[in-house]
């Protein structure tokens, strides 16, 4: 009741009355959303180098997302990483950090440039949740096991063992490591 009293009062001192948005709003925005997030082309009225700042920006901060949940395919990619995701990600809208990270390592699986750690990771995390690419990831209630670029892991009772570490490429010389995150001088085979 004091919401059609205010709404008279308003009227009485001239307020201006709401109008409902244009139809065209709602429209502009989904195309300003895609082209922004999802690679779609840049609306009408939109400048192309700020929209692309806007969209590395978004790109970048995604990745730092994904890098959360995800840290030892990050790492393994090292400097390559947001390149990596980037372009990865560019014409794909986002599914959440966690299935982001999952559809990416999936597709470096299946390209064989996962890296050991990000192959290691990939295998505990098929072990314990079950993924379908579609839907949100649930626990798993019975044993399963899981592998990933000769990465091996089980679950049993809810526990998560990795039995095989990814094999790694002998180390350089150098002492350089064969991955971003230095695995080789951490994970022994």
């Amino acid at each position: 009741m004091t919401g059609a009293v205010n709404g008279d009062r308003d009227r009485r001192q001239g307020a201006p009355e709401r109008t409902p948005p244009r139809p065209d709003l709602a429209a502009r925005q989904a195309e300003l959303v895609a082209a922004l997030v999802a690679g779609g082309p840049p609306p009408a009225g939109f400048a192309a180098g700020p929209l692309a700042a806007a969209r590395a920006a978004l790109l970048g901060k995604r990745a730092g997302e994904v890098a959360r949940h995800w840290p030892l395919l990050a790492a393994g990619l090292g400097a390559a990483w947001l390149a990596t995701f980037a372009g990865w990600a560019a014409d794909r809208p986002t599914a959440g950090s966690l299935r982001d990270g999952w559809d990416l390592a999936r597709a470096l699986r299946e390209r064989d440039t996962l890296p050991p750690a990000g192959a290691e990771e990939l295998a505990v995390r098929e072990a314990s949740l079950r993924y379908d690419g579609h839907t949100a990831p649930r626990p798993r209630r019975l044993p399963a096991v899981a592998r990933a670029s000769g990465a091996v892991a089980v679950q049993v009772a809810g526990r998560v063992r990795l039995l095989r570490p990814a094999p790694r490429p002998p180390a350089d010389v150098g002492g350089s490591a064969p991955d971003g995150a230095g695995s080789a001088l951490w994970i022994s085979d």
